[in-house]
């Protein structure tokens, strides 16, 4: 009897993503599709991810704005800057060499600690004392994880890829707990191609280091 329950609730679970995927709109499905050739281009270091990724986000939204999410258009709004900010920075901050994967030191690391506490701080407020948001603990951690963790793509350090998977790991939940059950399944996939990306990079590190001391 408790395989037949457990059979018929994951039965249930892949019918009802089968029907959000059926019922959503283009603009959220272009979304979908741009994240994932975003992040798959940032795992191989592509610099062209910036260009994906910025489709998504423009398109996402549009759809979090339909639904009445303005905590996760801010969110959105600053991965906007940041994607912008970091093709600027992965092609031109040293002149006409691309910048390479490198690692945190103990100051960026402590700006990334910073990150984290006071934009959890901050949303926290936001979404508990200005929005009707009934997860403003949640939603306020998943945005400031997010946060740190686009800055240091942005600088192209691997550690990039450790925050985001921790924003990841809580935004999966509650993105179906908020009924967006196709952007929750573009998460999850993410959160893979992130732990792949996380060594696909430490690969390229070092590949870089050797052919330095060549």
């Amino acid at each position: 009897m408790l395989l037949v329950l457990n059979y018929y609730t994951m039965e249930d679970i892949a019918h009802q993503i089968w029907l959000a995927i059926v019922q959503t709109s283009w603009l959220e499905r272009i979304s979908v599709i741009c994240g994932v050739i975003q992040v798959i281009l940032s795992k191989n270091n592509q610099v062209s991810n910036y260009l994906f990724g910025i489709i998504s986000i423009c398109t996402a939204i549009f759809v979090l704005f339909s639904a009445k999410l303005y905590g996760e258009i801010a969110l959105q709004g600053y991965y906007l800057f940041m994607s912008i900010y970091g093709w600027w920075f992965w092609k031109y901050a040293t002149g006409t060499k691309e910048q390479p994967i490198s690692s945190c030191s103990n100051r960026e690391w402590q700006i990334v600690l910073a990150i984290v506490f006071i934009g959890f701080v901050f949303f926290y407020f936001l979404l508990e004392h200005i929005t009707n948001s009934d997860v403003p603990m949640w939603d306020a951690w998943v945005t400031s994880t997010a946060w740190a963790g686009m800055w240091l793509l942005a600088k192209r350090k691997i550690e990039n890829w450790i925050l985001l998977n921790i924003s990841n790991l809580f935004a999966v939940p509650l993105l179906y707990h908020k009924g967006l059950y196709l952007f929750a399944l573009l998460t999850s996939i993410l959160f893979i191609i992130a732990i792949l990306g996380y060594f696909n990079w430490k690969r390229l590190m070092k590949k870089d280091k050797e052919i330095a001391t060549l």
